[in-house]
């Protein structure tokens, strides 16, 4: 659904985005994350070709973009930097013209068309105030409807959960596995490490523009090799388990093992209580913080300036003000 080869966007002296090789398959629920800064964004928009690559290769749906964005961008559906809409419209006004400037719009069941996806989003029964009175929450529910407008085979969402209430995450979370499990690839750019290691299947990491890593959620999540026990006799668990422990904190060790079941016999075995035990596996997040530096909102004391991640310096200003000068596409 997605290929890039070595894709690449420079600013000035700044590079956005280096030699990403992104692939993201179809039925994917591919969840994109990196620090502030890391070139996530600026990735997502040269692949819906609101920015043009400084080099590199592009394909969306099987066609390279943005060559052949008019045959693609039918199929895509996308929520990226914030919902946009006439703000002195209602939402339904606002859905109503995206659905009559889209290709094959007919008038004949716009009004359908409209409501359904309002429904799919949690809308529906709002009424005919204009968007500028809507809170954040109710704003990236019309992006996320204005996104599954044209039924799209693909969709790119940057941050669709933003400003949304814990119940609305969940109900969000819902309609994206319904979409998927009917057959539509979603890309998400989140800054909610829960949200993607419980919805997405596979993951990419970017940090300093780079894709740093990129695997099935099942390989991240991986046992460890060790097993995390909790026992009211964990004085002799450490005493029987001879060196295997590599950490405690009260009753509860992590346990140098490939199995938790064997493991679990032998110390029930020898009359201990094991009142928990299981498989450790590493979350999400501490891959993320693991593989990256600081994020780019970091301002250091002495200059005012996040440092750069790689030499710990602030960065150059000059280079900063060529990216601004950068004209866009």
């Amino acid at each position: 659904m997605i290929a890039t080869h070595a894709l690449t966007k420079r600013f000035g002296r700044i590079t956005a985005v280096d030699a990403v090789d992104l692939a993201v398959g179809e039925g994917d629920r591919y969840g994109l994350l990196g620090p502030n800064g890391s070139g996530k964004t600026t990735l997502v928009r040269m692949l819906l070709g609101l920015v043009y690559a400084t080099s590199g290769e592009i394909e969306v749906l099987g066609r390279p973009m943005p060559r052949r964005a008019a045959e693609v961008l039918p199929r895509v559906g996308a929520l990226v930097e914030g919902p946009g809409a006439y703000r002195h419209l209602s939402g339904r006004a606002n859905l109503r013209h995206l659905d009559a400037a889209g290709p094959g719009g007919s008038r004949r069941g716009r009004r359908a068309r409209v409501e359904a996806v309002l429904d799919r989003v949690g809308l529906g029964g709002v009424d005919e105030r204009p968007v500028r009175a809507y809170s954040l929450g109710m704003r990236q529910r019309l992006g996320l409807a204005a996104a599954l407008l044209g039924g799209p085979r693909l969709l790119i969402l940057d941050e669709p959960t933003n400003g949304l209430d814990p119940q609305g995450i969940h109900e969000i979370r819902d309609l994206l596995n319904e979409l998927n499990a009917a057959g539509t690839t979603i890309l998400l750019c989140s800054h909610l490490l829960s949200e993607v290691e419980e919805l997405c299947t596979r993951v990419g990491v970017m940090d300093r523009g780079r894709l740093v890593l990129q695997a099935d959620m099942a390989e991240v999540r991986a046992p460890t090799g060790q097993v995390e026990v909790r026992s009211p006799d964990a004085d002799r668990a450490v005493a029987l388990l001879d060196g295997r422990v590599e950490h405690r904190s009260g009753d509860r060790l992590l346990v140098r093992a490939a199995d938790a079941a064997e493991l679990n016999a032998r110390l029930v075995g020898e009359g201990l209580r094991i009142t928990e035990i299981g498989a450790r596996r590493r979350s999400l997040e501490e891959v993320v913080l693991d593989i990256t530096g600081p994020s780019a909102d970091r301002l250091d004391r002495d200059t005012g300036r996040a440092p750069d991640r790689d030499t710990g310096r602030a960065p150059d200003r000059d280079a900063d003000r060529d990216a601004a000068q950068e004209p866009q596409p």
